[in-house]
């Protein structure tokens, strides 16, 4: 016995050994060369988190998930905001700043910070946990910095920055007329063409490698808000300081692949979605968000000093809060646990970054073991030719109702409705250059889409108008001479906008934006010669895009392992049991190096039911709850 229990503790001890320098081969290929793990604050605590309530959660997170590879504790967005009576998620005149306009952190909440320290001793107590410290930033420069005009720091002399012979303040580089859409009174773009403006970004990001930081969220730069400029400085800025600085995107509502090959290179992760919450429309909002993203070989390629990583948000499990609260975490997640697990199955599936957002304080088993489940993990960071798979079919279990399916072959026995909405994308994409003018009997004009005029649905148009003059005011990169109004109707007062005026979830953020008309550049449009209709707020173009919405159907995902297994994710959209099975044939047709007729059996383990099903010859079937899902892990002759 002793002997055994000898043998048994050599073991474990080379095991884990040999784990550590698995993933630690793996950190050396660059920053961000695995999907990040992690844990961020605004799932359980929205803005409101003191320093006692962080320093305790990266305590559990050291303790009980940075053994899973959960490195990353991130404190989520408004740290410079007094929580005191009057502030919230969008009050203006409650933070706290330098003389040079950047935000410091709220001594009341975070009282190592006084005396100028920043978030310096809160990262090094993350630090000596074996953790990594991050914060979330906002868009270019604060409101309230550009209302005092604070002078620019310039980081090469530690002085006020100067050039051609004067002092550089904060209302010669702010651009009010790009303020953050969903948080008007908080930030705006800044003008990076000029040497100020690039100054002041410069400075943000100096003070926080100086703190100590490791890693940034920075909001309102991509999606509907891009800014692509900043992001880019930005990511100059990143690249040139001596300490290491995970960049990451959020929070990127209607995100399209073409709008990501343009910066996923100078990043390492970047959101694709809205807010994700513990509503399971959002949850199922996700697939085909993250079937374009892997379907445009997006997932884990080149970015800012190693690689990036499309990001469907943060997962909202365990003790939570509410979105836009001043209240703390104070509920369980609304999601059941089929709801979940088919949430993390998908993550892992898609190779999305594990970020979780309870509050680890009360972090319950189930959810512990869901954030731990050993396959999830390998499948998340080692696996590859991650893909939907198509060739699987789904028949109600219940009597009387007829076949659903999602199989290529058999799509029409798919009940699915057809919506159009109006989105954003790169004015580089072919797909959003349709836009003509088209003028009415009283000489009323429209713009409309025509890429559909041809069919039996009449185009979609809105009608025009000039955008009113701005009296004094420079809209971003032009004046609003030229620029368009665009309304549902002829004499209604609603115009199109580029952006929300607040965080969108995962499944609003596909629907189209209309609000009061005004004087603001979100507002104002651009017909070129090509058929593009761009916005004067993002840069991005207009375009009309079919969605197939749909409340049920059924899903699944494949990949394949680094030890020649084969993941495969059933999963169950139908709000009813339903029974699903893929041919072993078709999984052997799109798995590289196996497309061949002589694979002949496979077996098989179902990972959430813990079921050995022995030999499969022809296929793999399973009977699936509502929302729920099936993971298999296949070993193949």
């Amino acid at each position: 016995m002793i002997l055994k229990a000898s043998f048994f503790i050599v073991f474990f001890t080379l095991f884990l050994h040999w784990e550590a320098s698995e993933t630690k081969s793996q950190g050396e290929i660059g920053q961000a060369s695995l999907p990040p793990r992690g844990w961020n604050s605004y799932d359980s605590f929205c803005w409101t988190i003191s320093e006692e309530e962080f320093l305790k959660n990266a305590e559990l997170v050291a303790l009980r998930l940075k053994a899973h590879g959960y490195q990353y504790v991130v404190v989520d967005f408004l740290w410079y905001r007094k929580q005191i009576e009057g502030a919230y998620t969008d009050s203006y005149g409650y933070d706290v700043i330098d003389e040079w306009g950047r935000m410091l952190p709220d001594p009341g909440r975070w009282p190592s910070s006084r005396g100028g320290k920043g978030f310096s001793e809160v990262a090094q107590k993350v630090h000596s946990m074996g953790l990594k410290f991050g914060i979330h930033v906002m868009r270019g420069l604060s409101k309230q910095a550009f209302n005092a005009n604070t002078l620019i720091l310039d980081t090469t002399t530690g002085k006020a920055y100067e050039e051609a012979g004067r002092q550089w303040h904060a209302q010669d580089i702010g651009i009010k007329e790009r303020a953050c859409a969903w948080m008007t009174n908080g930030f705006m773009s800044v003008n990076t063409k000029l040497g100020a403006g690039r100054a002041f970004l410069r400075s943000l990001y100096q003070q926080y490698a100086d703190w100590g930081v490791d890693f940034v969220k920075h909001d309102c730069v991509f999606g509907d808000d891009l800014d692509l400029d900043e992001i880019t400085v930005v990511s100059e800025v990143l690249n040139g300081l001596k300490r290491p600085i995970v960049y990451s995107l959020s929070p990127g509502t209607n995100a399209k692949p073409t709008m990501a090959k343009d910066i996923s290179g100078l990043v390492n992760m970047y959101r694709v979605t809205g807010d994700d919450w513990d509503d399971w429309n959002d949850v199922s909002a996700h697939f085909n968000v993250a079937r374009d993203f892997s379907a445009a070989n997006l997932v884990g390629v080149k970015g800012l000093k190693g690689k990036s990583w499309p990001d469907l948000d943060m997962l909202p499990l365990g003790w939570l809060t509410d979105a836009g609260s001043n209240l703390g975490p104070h509920r369980n997640c609304r999601l059941n646990l089929d709801e979940q697990r088919t949430q993390v199955t998908l993550w892992s599936m898609v190779r999305s970054p594990f970020i979780f957002g309870g509050d680890m304080r009360k972090l319950d088993d189930t959810t512990f073991n869901l954030l731990t489940n050993p396959t999830l993990l390998e499948i998340n960071w080692f696996s590859s030719n991650n893909m939907e798979f198509r060739y699987v079919t789904g028949s109600l279990s219940s009597p009387g109702k007829h076949g659903l399916t999602h199989n290529s072959k058999n799509e029409g026995k798919t009940s699915v409705l057809e919506t159009r909405v109006l989105a954003l994308r790169s004015c580089k994409d072919v797909k959003a250059n349709e836009w003509s003018t088209k003028v009415l009997d009283n000489d009323v004009a429209q713009l409309c889409w025509e890429e559909n005029s041809n069919n039996r649905t009449s185009p979609f148009c809105l009608y025009k108008r000039k955008a009113p003059s701005i009296e004094g005011v420079m809209v971003y990169n032009h004046q609003s001479h030229g620029k368009l109004h665009l309304l549902v109707t002829e004499r209604t007062e609603l115009c199109f906008s580029a952006s929300s005026n607040r965080k969108l979830t995962s499944k609003e953020s596909s629907r189209g934006s209309f609000s009061r008309c005004r004087s603001h550049a979100n507002q104002m449009w651009e017909l070129n010669n090509n058929g593009t209709l761009k916005n004067s707020y993002s840069g991005l173009c207009a375009s009309l895009d079919i969605v197939k919405a749909s409340s049920g159907g059924v899903r699944s995902w494949l990949a394949t392992g680094r030890r020649g297994e084969i993941y495969l994710a059933f999963f169950n959209l139908n709000n009813q049991v339903t029974d699903m099975s893929a041919k072993i044939s078709d999984i052997a047709k799109v798995i590289p190096r196996r497309r061949s007729s002589n694979v002949a059996t496979c077996t098989a383990r179902e990972v959430w039911s813990a079921t050995n099903l022995g030999a499969l010859k022809d296929s793999v079937s399973m009977s699936v709850k509502a929302h729920g899902c099936a993971l298999f892990v296949l070993h193949c002759n």
